[in-house]
């Protein structure tokens, strides 16, 4: 499982969605990757295959950041990567 983390203008936590596959993740990732280097702002409809119920719509001209990793199966209490504050 692969998370797709987006960091967002004055909101202190990252919205995500998870794709079971990396080039489906990577694909995701350099479609919103492509939407901020174009410079104008519209709406992105996301959607969860982990949580098929979770959607997410996001103003492009709102994304700081992106980042993409595998998530691990192990619950060991380890740090997330990148953009979390714990």
């Amino acid at each position: 499982m692969y998370v797709i983390e987006l960091a967002l203008k004055l909101n202190p936590l990252p919205l995500s969605v998870q794709r079971k596959e990396l080039k489906d993740a990577e694909a995701l990732y350099q479609q919103l990757r492509q939407s901020l280097e174009k410079g104008h702002p519209r709406i992105l409809d996301l959607n969860c295959e982990q949580v098929e119920e979770k959607k997410i719509a996001v103003l492009t001209s709102e994304i700081i950041g992106i980042q993409i990793y595998e998530k691990t199966a192990s619950a060991g209490g380890g740090k997330r990567p990148g953009f979390s504050f714990e």
